[in-house]
């Protein structure tokens, strides 16, 4: 289900925007453009909708005009159709890379294609999320960008504030990778680490927006969450495009509070809705660690709640107990006859692996989780292997090297002679 709406225009604090309001996704209550992420009146969660008008006013020729970014879907996006106004480090437009090694490897006869978010400018697919999301933020008048992070997003939203010239302070779990929290601490804003899991600092961070001294910060995630949640719908229009203007049969996608599945199943349907791909169905595939399912597990035993849990395992950016968009990534894996499921950590350390040898790709383990879902569907006959799938790596592999350190070793020692490597048998 889309989110646009036929709409008497509304006052908008962005210019040029189709958004239009931000609509409950419970009780389809509406709410203006506004640092508001919970519906008054049932406390369910916001997303932005949009004048379908504007959005059939679109064209291919349009967006192929535009920059070689995400910026080239912003008739589609809340915010940024003014250039200047952008907090951006120009994320996008990274590589859809056919994977016929792998493909054969794990039985798919269709053409197979890994989306490799790994290329945005720190490393990870949060670069659109937080793109959009800090746009809204100076449009809206905070001065200091925030988040809780499983690390990539502090990663971005230190980058981009850098950029930006305004004070970040990001949250992470104190056990986060150390990669991970260097990446983030280089940038010079503040980092608080919190003795706790990732659920913890969210929890945190929620109730220090309520507080005077965090009064113009924006939480990208929190309390500009509908915003940064759109940027995740440029992922669905880039493999769209780079299919030539057509959607994949089957996506497979990770999963750690669900959003960014539920995200691409909605870029979909707009497409479809405005005229700019041909109606055609598609399935959504959902994949999460064994160390933190919550998702998957409700969808296996047919449940229409997720029971939170306490994560472990090694795919930490896909640690969320307590999935804020869980439920609405059973509805859409459900109506589009998909499926979810989930991987142990040796699964997970195979598949990275498994991807790098056969694409060249070095994903972090969220990566990892997505490839060997992938093959334990094909493996069940849940993901058709005569249709055309691509898969999301959402993340660079150098973030999580801890995953594959005792596995990525040298597979020769020699001495410095020519001796030396005939005794290691290298020349005859």
């Amino acid at each position: 289900m889309t989110s646009t709406v036929d709409a008497t225009l509304v006052q908008s604090p962005f210019a040029g925007s189709p958004a239009r309001a931000l609509v409950c996704r419970g009780c389809g209550a509406r709410s203006p453009l506004a640092a508001q992420h919970a519906c008054f009146e049932c406390f369910g969660p916001l997303e932005v909708a949009y004048d379908l008008d504007a959005f059939r006013q679109v064209t291919r020729e349009q967006i192929a005009a535009g920059p070689d970014n995400i910026w080239r879907y912003a008739p589609l996006l809340p915010v940024g159709q003014d250039p200047a106004a952008r907090v951006t480090l120009n994320p996008g437009r990274t590589p859809l890379v056919r994977a016929d090694a792998l493909a054969r490897e794990i039985g798919l006869r269709a053409p197979l294609w890994v989306k490799d978010d790994s290329a945005n400018p720190t490393h990870s697919f949060k670069d659109r999320v937080v793109s959009v999301a800090l746009t809204a933020a100076r449009a809206l008048g905070f001065t200091r960008y925030a988040c809780a992070s499983t690390g990539n997003l502090a990663n971005s939203v230190a980058a981009h504030a850098a950029r930006d010239g305004v004070p970040s302070i990001v949250f992470i779990p104190a056990d986060l990778e150390p990669g991970k929290i260097v990446t983030t601490a280089v940038y010079g804003g503040d980092v608080v680490a919190v003795d706790g899991s990732y659920d913890d600092v969210n929890r945190l961070c929620s109730e220090l927006t309520e507080t005077d001294e965090f009064e113009s910060t924006a939480f990208v995630n929190v309390n500009v969450r509908p915003f940064y949640a759109e940027g995740s719908r440029t992922l669905g229009f880039e493999v769209a495009e780079q299919l030539g203007w057509r959607l994949p049969g089957q996506v497979v996608i990770p999963m750690a509070s669900g959003e960014l599945l539920t995200k691409v199943d909605k870029a979909f349907g707009e497409l479809v809705e405005i005229g700019l791909v041909p109606e055609a169905p598609w399935r959504v595939f959902g994949a999460q660690s064994a160390g933190c399912n919550p998702i998957a597990t409700a969808l296996h035993a047919g449940r229409d709640d997720i029971t939170p849990v306490k994560p472990t395992g090694i795919a930490k950016s896909l640690n969320i107990g307590d999935p804020a968009a869980g439920l609405y990534a059973l509805e859409t894996v459900r109506r589009t006859g998909g499926w979810m499921d989930y991987a142990a950590d040796d699964e997970i350390r195979d598949a990275i692996q498994l991807l790098a040898r056969t694409t060249g790709v070095f994903a972090e383990t969220a990566g990892g989780v997505t490839v060997a879902v992938l093959r334990k569907l094909v493996a069940s006959g849940k993901l058709d292997p005569d249709t055309e799938t691509v898969v999301f790596n959402t993340g660079e592999g150098l973030k999580t090297l801890d995953a594959v350190a005792d596995r990525a070793v040298p597979t020769h020692r020699v001495k410095p002679s020519l001796r030396g490597a005939r005794e290691a048998g290298l020349v005859e």
